[in-house]
């Protein structure tokens, strides 16, 4: 059993608080993700766990032991870092049985540990290489593989992909979902990488200024974000959002004027919001539909991008917003033409005037759940 515990955990340098406070549960066997943009604190609140850095206040438990004393050999936790760090010196072998070596384990028996995890990770014909004869997925195999031999109770990765190219992070993506399936333990993974985390994880942690904006599963914060911060940074491309006007507020829904007087009622809950007040509508770009005969707006293409299985139309509407819109990938539109979208309330999000999602009424709210339990059902039986 590997748990990691945080409670009310804070990072202070002399006057700067960079980490605000914060409790997480990460639960045997779990793959957590911990992302968000550029100076959230992550790769921080990794290395306090890993014990690179010192706890200014709070309680960092694993297995529910106290361990903010605790150095970080005696942590029983192993790290793959950014950078490779392999000894250019030594070979592929040697590398992975480094720490064993520190730790007194003799020749063959730290031998015969890195070629057992090297038929784990595919490196077998490579063990006698030196780090400047493999490529680049290869040196961050070898990498997880000095952290694997030490059969960790946890794995740390801080962005362990960010230095490959695209087609190498896809391929590491499968691998280090198909490691995590094998060896049933629980990995920390860093990332600024919204699509690595909703490809790896089982549980995401969205980081903002040093707090934790929410926590869920991917499918979780994609189809019921808590705020617009996380609205916007889960989901590639990224979620469109309108400034509207509340124009009726009845137990059905809230209605909401549009830009060029077009309304929708979206079904949330009566009482966030009120007749009068400025709100955000916000909807991902699958959802939005051209449609000839019944549009909601109208606008112009500015971009069309073509990715072969699909299309996003970036579309100017009135008052100057632009929308993406996710069509087929053989959808004829071109630059300049004229597009007619229709908008379906029930698939929109509301958002008040502090950024916060209003929440779904009960019906639509079971909706979504039941969506998501069939989107759940077809992967499982996808993967089995």
């Amino acid at each position: 059993m590997s748990t990691v515990t945080l409670r009310d955990i804070h990072k202070r340098y002399t006057d700067v608080e960079v980490i605000k406070g914060i409790d997480l549960d990460i639960n045997d066997q779990e793959f957590v993700v911990f992302v968000g943009p550029s100076g959230c604190g992550k790769s921080t609140l990794l290395r306090m766990i890993a014990g690179l850095e010192d706890i200014s206040s709070g309680d960092l438990l694993i297995d529910g032991e106290r361990v903010n004393d605790v150095p970080p050999d005696k942590r029983g936790l192993a790290m793959v870092f950014q950078t490779y760090a392999l000894y250019p010196h030594m070979t592929v072998a040697e590398n992975m049985a480094f720490s064993l070596r520190l730790a007194g384990m003799s020749k063959q028996q730290r031998l015969e540990r890195a070629r057992e995890v090297a038929r784990t990770l595919q490196l077998e014909p490579l063990l006698n290489r030196k780090p400047k004869e493999l490529s680049g997925g290869q040196r961050q195999r070898v990498a997880i593989g000095r952290a694997l031999v030490r059969s960790p109770k946890v794995f740390l990765f801080d962005e362990p992909l960010s230095n490959l190219d695209a087609a190498l992070r896809v391929q590491m993506r499968l691998e280090l979902a198909s490691l995590h399936d094998s060896l049933q333990a629980t990995m920390i993974y860093v990332t600024h990488d919204q699509v690595e985390a909703m490809t790896l994880a089982d549980k995401i942690v969205v980081l903002q200024g040093g707090i934790v904006e929410q926590v869920g599963s991917p499918l979780e914060l994609y189809h019921h974000p808590r705020n617009l911060f996380v609205a916007g940074f889960i989901g590639s491309p990224k979620m469109n959002f309108l400034t509207v006007t509340v124009s009726a507020v009845n137990d059905s829904g809230t209605t909401v004027q549009l830009p060029g007087d077009a309304s929708i009622t979206i079904p949330v809950k009566p009482g966030s919001l009120s007749v009068g007040d400025r709100a955000t509508l916000g909807i991902r770009p699958e959802h939005l539909k051209l449609d000839q005969t019944n549009p909601t707006l109208t606008g112009e293409v500015l971009v069309v991008e073509r990715l072969g299985g699909e299309t996003f139309l970036y579309v100017r509407i009135a008052g100057g917003d632009t929308l993406i819109v996710q069509t087929d990938g053989d959808n004829p539109s071109r630059m300049h033409d004229r597009a007619l979208i229709r908008i379906n309330g029930e698939l929109c999000h509301l958002f008040d005037q502090n950024g916060e999602s209003v929440p779904k009424s009960r019906r639509h709210h079971l909706t979504d759940e039941s969506h998501e339990q069939q989107y759940q059902s077809r992967v499982s039986y996808q993967a089995e």
